[in-house]
């Protein structure tokens, strides 16, 4: 059976506010739109001391592309996660039309966390994390974060809240204040790099 999740299917849906999450037991997929919606304001990321003195040391490696494949791999393969194979397969594809980017974290050449996301104008849309070193993707965010803020994004999008993003900064708005946000964001003409 073919997958519904074609990257023009997956865009378009960004792009009206809304996000796919398979249904661990059974695969199927979901569209999300959730109200409130959660977001990272790029001028109050939340770094802690013991994050910024990590982040001097310069334990991580931060590189970006290099691995994404990889990345979205690791951030499915956990006890509980929405990220079916048939996400899996669309967001590698979509990586290779340039919409999926991975942030990584190297820790002597090996990949210790990161994170991966969608890039549609000037919205970046986190999708998951991973971390098998201390501090590994959290360190992978503030480069995240400072990337985009370099690149003059204007939206990070963390979509739900939990208590790992809440201490980086996401905060919860409307969806209606959320939507003229994204409106904004996806009028600007941004390129990710990396």
């Amino acid at each position: 059976m073919t997958s519904i999740l074609t990257p023009e299917l997956v865009v378009l849906a960004y792009r009206h506010g809304y996000f796919p999450m398979a249904d661990e037991e059974a695969g199927e997929v979901y569209w999300h739109s959730p109200d409130p919606r959660a977001i990272i304001p790029l001028d109050r990321v939340n770094v802690s001391r013991s994050l910024r003195q990590t982040i001097r040391k310069g334990v991580y490696e931060i590189r970006m592309n290099t691995a994404c494949e990889e990345v979205i791999h690791l951030c499915a393969h956990r006890e509980e996660t929405w990220i079916s194979s048939d996400i899996l397969a669309a967001y590698t594809h979509m990586h290779t039309l340039g919409y999926v980017h991975s942030v990584e974290a190297w820790y002597n050449g090996e990949l210790a966390g990161g994170l991966y996301g969608v890039a549609i104008g000037g919205a970046f849309f986190g999708e998951s994390m991973f971390s098998r070193r201390t501090d590994a993707s959290k360190v992978a965010f503030v480069a995240l974060a400072e990337h985009l803020r370099e690149r003059k994004y204007t939206l990070l999008d963390s979509q739900y809240i939990n208590p790992h993003m809440e201490r980086l900064g996401a905060v919860e708005i409307p969806r209606s204040v959320y939507m003229g946000l994204l409106a904004q964001a996806l009028l600007l003409n941004r390129t990710f790099g990396g």
